[in-house]
């Protein structure tokens, strides 16, 4: 396994940094989208990195393909050309996917606008972002969602609460312009799969893991259906000491799997969080044809032993492996975010900062509330229930199933792959519906 590992971990870096291209010159098309990683590394032992990478020239490199009407009287044309003004990474109107778009890549269409009232989604993140709750209310015009309750508009409003690690609200840590990205992020995210679910943004005072794991406490101490984890760092031999603070009696915990390509981050690893992989969404009205995106994280834990509900394979016969499920991440099929205290304007983002949200907003569609540890269990006890990803790979080379997603690989579990987990959301089924 040791062997396997090295040479997965050797080639999957070369294959983040191919996906990882260096920034042209502003207006110049480039062989590979421009990108950037929204907090860059590397990060020392104890701190958290986010795991978004923004598109920069999305009117350029934004290469999606938008097949949807856009949402009522609100649509702008959102193809690979779409957008406009904006410096090297806004655009003055959206570019990438909106919540349309989003919802009927993972079966929601016809459940996002009608279930969730009552229910909640928390979000960790670093840093404060002091615009985070206009910057949201814009994103939620911009596409006629319900808006935020006391910022105006008709009929049922949401409830966006922010408060710091402690629970605190009005006094937040410093802010940070990265985080405030990923923070927007994961806000829009939310509100694209669960329009009617109230939102709880709690922030850590640093990027920290015991900062974030306290904010994890004051997250969970609300008693939501989900809290999403848009952030990771790199195992170490005591982290099994952290395992209980990303752990729940009635929420689900979900953790990005990381941007990096092979490799296994904490606390996805940690063995009660649903462990959300990355996948490259073309086209969202035809969810089967997704692939592997090459940057997510997965692999075999080097710590945390395999929980007795994930298959025991060749190639990892006693660790936790990485993911269990997956949503889109690269960023050149990747989101409309709106975020104005960095860069003001519309953003595109990837990386597996969008997939986490993604996921927990589906869990709290369908109402979760048993335990974080039954969340992830339900992925493989229901796993027929979500849609398989065949094909692509994290580490150029690789041919065994923590890298690889074909068929042919799947010698154990034929419905499972280390990039992908058990495939992406299909409606509520295999997610929360059990």
């Amino acid at each position: 396994m040791r062997v396997v590992t090295a040479v997965c971990l050797l080639a999957g870096a070369a294959v983040a940094t191919a996906g990882m291209a260096s920034v042209a010159a502003a207006g110049r098309p480039s062989a590979a989208p421009e990108v950037a990683q929204v907090c860059p590394g590397p990060v020392g032992p104890g701190i958290a990195r986010c795991n978004a990478i923004q598109l920069l020239n999305p009117a350029l490199n934004w290469h999606g393909v938008h097949v949807l009407a856009p949402a009522k009287g609100l649509g702008h044309g959102h193809g690979p050309g779409g957008g406009g003004g904006g410096g090297g990474g806004t655009t003055t109107t959206p570019s990438g996917y909106q919540p349309v778009d989003l919802q009927s890549a993972y079966g929601l269409s016809s459940i996002s606008g009608s279930n969730g009232t009552g229910n909640t989604v928390a979000i960790v993140d670093a840093y404060n972002d002091p615009q985070a709750a206009s910057d949201l209310a814009v994103y939620r015009k911009e596409w006629g969602l319900p808006p935020l309750c006391g910022t105006g508009g008709s009929g049922a409003c949401v409830s966006f609460t922010q408060v710091n690690q402690n629970g605190v609200q009005g006094s937040y840590p410093r802010a940070n312009k990265s985080w405030s990205e990923e923070i927007s992020l994961d806000l829009d995210m939310v509100s694209a799969i669960c329009p009617n679910c109230n939102i709880l943004l709690v922030e850590a005072n640093s990027a920290s893991f015991s900062d974030l794991m306290t904010a994890e406490a004051t997250a969970l101490k609300a008693d939501p259906n989900a809290v999403s984890n848009s952030y990771g760092g790199s195992e170490f031999s005591t982290e099994f000491s952290d395992n209980g603070a990303y752990s729940a009696p009635h929420s689900a915990i979900t953790v990005s799997a990381g941007d990096g390509g092979y490799g296994v981050e904490y606390p996805a690893a940690a063995p009660s969080v649903v462990a959300v992989g990355g996948t490259t969404l073309s086209n969202p009205s035809d969810p089967s044809s997704q692939t592997v995106w090459s940057g997510t994280g997965s692999g075999c834990s080097a710590y945390e032993p395999m929980p007795s509900w994930q298959p025991q394979t060749t190639f990892c016969s006693s660790g936790r492996t990485v993911a269990d499920v997956s949503a889109d991440a690269n960023p050149s099929t990747g989101v409309a975010v709106y975020d104005s205290y960095h860069e003001s304007g519309w953003l595109v983002f990837g990386g597996t900062s969008v997939a986490s949200p993604i996921v927990a907003s589906v869990f709290a569609l369908a109402g979760y509330h048993s335990s974080s540890s039954a969340a992830a269990q339900g992925l493989y006890t229901n796993e027929t229930s979500l849609t398989k990803i065949t094909s692509g790979s994290n580490s150029s080379g690789c041919t065994n199933y923590l890298c690889n997603a074909a068929d042919s690989l799947k010698t154990q579990d034929p419905g499972y792959n280390g990039p992908t987990g058990n495939g992406t959301p299909n409606g509520l089924n295999g997610l929360g519906a059990f």
